[in-house]
C-alpha cells in the first residue's frame, strides 16, 4: 500500500496547493467557509475515503484519511478541522454503524459533498463529561420525539445532517437528524480565536419527530457508538495537528535561512538551531506515534489508550512548534502579514477541542491501569 499512499499524498498536496492555499488567508480573515471546495473534495473522492465504492466512497482506509487530513491542514488548519468533522466524525460513523436506510439516505450524499455533516455531542452542561447529556429522545411506538440542544458543533451553521446523541429509556441512543426536520434550528456562529473559517455553532431540537430508522447503531447502545467514534476521531484528528505543525516547521526553517542578523542568516545562531532541532524532533516523533496509534485503533476501535495519547502528544507538539516558530520570526511573527501568526492560533484548538488534553490524560491513565490489571503492556 505504500505506493498508493504516496500517490494519494501527492495528489492531495497538489490539490491543496492549487485550491486551498490561495484561499487560506481569506478563510481566516473573513471567517469564510468554502462550501465549493467541499464539493470539489467530494468529486476527488476525499470526503468518503473510508466508505466502499458502492455507497459513493473511495473504498480506502484510515491511513488514507489521515494523509488527507494532514495535507489539507497543512494548507488550512481550519478546513482540515471541518474535513475531519465531516469525513470522520459524521460520515464514517454513519456508514459503520448505520443500517441500509442510513447508508442510502445520507452516506452517498455526504461522500459527494451534496450534504455537509456534523457530530452533535457537546452540550452546554455536557462537555468533558460527555455522558451527562440532557438532550432526550422519547419513544412513541415507531417514532421518537427529540428535545434539547448542542453547542460547539463544528460545521453546524452549514451542515445538512447531524449524528446526534440523546438520552433514551435505559441509556444513550445515536440518531441522524436533518437540518430540514421540523423543530430543528441553528443558534449563533461563534467568533473564534483560531480555526476561523471552520464554522462552529449551536443547534436546537424542539420536539423533532423522527422514525426509528434514523437510529445509528442499537437502541440504548449509543455509548458504544460514541466511544468507538471518539477513538477514531482522536486518532485521525491528531493529523490535523500534525499538518499544522509541519507548516509551522517549514515556515520557521525557511525564514531562518532568509533572515539575516549580524551579517549572517539566523539559522547559524545556536539558540535558533536548538529551537529547530527540538521542533523537528517533536514533529517527526508525533507523526510516527500517530501513525502507529492509528493502526492499533483501526484493529481495535475501543483502544482508548493509543487514541488519546497520540492526539495528546500531537496537539501539544503542534502548539510548541508553532509557538517556537513564531518566536523565530520575532516581531514579524506577531503581525498578520505573516502566516505563522494564523498557524499559531490554529495550533491551540486541538489541545481543547475533541476533548481537552486534561481529559485525555485521565483517559490515558485509566486505560493504562486497566491494561496492567490485565497483564501489562
Amino acid at each position: 500500500m505504500d505506493e498508493e499512499y504516496d500517490i494519494l499524498r501527492e495528489n492531495v498536496k497538489l490539490f491543496s496547493e492549487k485550491e486551498i492555499m490561495p484561499l487560506s488567508r481569506k478563510i481566516d480573515e473573513n471567517n469564510y467557509f468554502p462550501i465549493d471546495l467541499f464539493k470539489k473534495m467530494g468529486k476527488m473522492g476525499y470526503l468518503g475515503i473510508t466508505v466502499p465504492e458502492e455507497y459513493g466512497g473511495s473504498g480506502s482506509d484510515y491511513i488514507s484519511q489521515a494523509i488527507i487530513e494532514e495535507e489539507i491542514s497543512y494548507a488550512s488548519g481550519s478546513l482540515g478541522l471541518s474535513y475531519g468533522a465531516h469525513s470522520n466524525l459524521c460520515l464514517d460513523n454513519l456508514y459503520r454503524n448505520g443500517l441500509e436506510y442510513i447508508r442510502k439516505s445520507y452516506v452517498e450524499k455526504l461522500c459527494s459533498g451534496e450534504f455537509i455533516g456534523s457530530l452533535g455531542m457537546t452540550e452546554p452542561s455536557a462537555g468533558s463529561d460527555a455522558l451527562s447529556l440532557k438532550t432526550r429522545a422519547t419513544k412513541h411506538d415507531e417514532t421518537f420525539i427529540i428535545n434539547g440542544s448542542k453547542t460547539f458543533i463544528t460545521n453546524a451553521p452549514y451542515s445538512d445532517v447531524f449524528l446526534v446523541y440523546a438520552r433514551t429509556d435505559n441509556g444513550i441512543t445515536a440518531f441522524a437528524i436533518e437540518s430540514k426536520d421540523d423543530g430543528f434550528s441553528r443558534g449563533k456562529e461563534f467568533n473564534k480565536l483560531g480555526m476561523r473559517g471552520s464554522p462552529t455553532g449551536e443547534i436546537y431540537f424542539d420536539s423533532i419527530k423522527i422514525n426509528k430508522n434514523r437510529i445509528i447503531g442499537e437502541y440504548n447502545r449509543g455509548k458504544d457508538v460514541m466511544l468507538g467514534g471518539l477513538n477514531m476521531e482522536r486518532s485521525v484528528l491528531a493529523f490535523n495537528s500534525i499538518g499544522i505543525a509541519r507548516r509551522a516547521l517549514d515556515l520557521a526553517v525557511e525564514y531562518s535561512m532568509e533572515r539575516k542578523q549580524f551579517n549572517k542568516p539566523i539559522h547559524e545562531f545556536e539558540l535558533i538551531q536548538e529551537k529547530l532541532a527540538y521542533m523537528y524532533t517533536k514533529f517527526e516523533s508525533s507523526r510516527l506515534f500517530a501513525l502507529e496509534a492509528l493502526k492499533r485503533v483501526n484493529d481495535n476501535k475501543m483502544d482508548a489508550l493509543d487514541a488519546a495519547s497520540s492526539i495528546l502528544y500531537a496537539s501539544e507538539s503542534s502548539e510548541y512548534i508553532a509557538r517556537e516558530a513564531l518566536q523565530i520570526f520575532g516581531g514579524y511573527g506577531y503581525i498578520k502579514d505573516f502566516d505563522i501568526e494564523r498557524v499559531f492560533r490554529d495550533s491551540i484548538l486541538l489541545t481543547i477541542g475533541a476533548g481537552t488534553n486534561e481529559i485525555r490524560k485521565r483517559v490515558i491513565a485509566e486505560s493504562l491501569i486497566k491494561k496492567y490489571k490485565n497483564g501489562g503492556l
